[in-house]
């Protein structure tokens, strides 16, 4: 699937997010294996999450999720991805980590767990930013760091905006038998899932797929919806609708009763 052409002009663009081996390592797979400017690309900052749950906290929030067997498959798949990110020679020439897959591919990498500070506020003014994109981030961005950048901050959404706000979006649009799921680029504010749409591509729910397959198609086709908005952006394309909070819920992560109708209206999570 070819990607919107982006040598007539560049961006200094610059992502931010997590070092998820699951699904957010997919995205930047298929990004920088098919996005065919990378010099635009001033780095990738990997955040980390400044929330309150520690790793028992975590730990015990996705056993309530997956439930005991399905929360072993996960745990067991994490700790090789993490054996096999410290041990290349085990990677089969794969890479199972953000920071690794950036590095091959000659993108600066950042880590902070202050992305508002003022500190690293002032490195990314030395960038000379046109863009920010959030992909996953795990911080909320203030207002100084949203309107750093000339053309702002754009986030990735794997949930059909305004109507699937919050947390886990793609399950909650199966939960809620939905027969597609949205993939949106939006602006960004300091609110949730806010700000205008700038583009929205929407996902067939295959047959038998279950939440881990919908949640890793999407990551990958997702890569090309946010070239496609860059390349909008670039090219002063770009349109936009609203995203009016009154035409949409609200949605946190799912209880373990969510969970449970779920599977009985026979849908799998992994």
């Amino acid at each position: 699937m070819p990607m919107s052409d982006t040598k007539s002009k560049k961006l200094n663009v610059l992502f931010i997010t997590q070092d998820d081996p699951f699904y957010v390592r997919l995205f930047f797979e298929e990004f920088f294996k098919s996005f065919n400017d990378l010099a635009s690309i001033k780095g990738v900052v990997i955040a980390a999450a400044m929330g309150k749950k520690g790793p028992v906290q975590l730990a015990r929030q996705m056993y309530d999720f997956y439930g005991p067997l399905d929360f072993v498959r996960v745990g067991t798949r994490y700790a090789s991805y993490k054996v096999k990110a410290r041990i290349p020679a085990l990677a089969g020439g794969n890479f199972y980590s953000v920071g690794q897959l950036c590095a091959h591919h000659g993108m600066p990498v950042f880590s902070t767990n202050r992305v508002n500070s003022p500190e690293f506020l002032a490195s990314l003014r030395e960038m000379d930013l046109d863009l920010i994109a959030s992909v996953a981030a795990p911080v909320i961005f203030k207002k100084e760091l949203v309107e750093l950048p000339r053309l702002g901050c754009i986030n990735i959404h794997n949930g059909a905006l305004p109507r699937y706000r919050g947390m886990l979006p793609n399950f909650w649009q199966m939960y809620h038998n939905e027969r597609q799921v949205g993939i949106t680029i939006h602006e960004m504010n300091e609110k949730l899932d806010d700000g205008r749409i700038l583009r929205q591509e929407m996902v067939d729910i295959l047959p038998g797929e279950t939440l881990d397959s919908l949640i890793r198609r999407t990551k990958i086709l997702g890569a090309h919806v946010m070239a496609r908005a860059i390349a909008s952006l670039r090219d002063g394309t770009a349109t936009y609708r609203e995203n009016p909070a009154s035409e949409g819920s609200y949605f946190s992560f799912p209880t373990k009763d969510h969970v449970r109708e779920f599977k009985q209206n026979g849908k799998r999570l992994i």
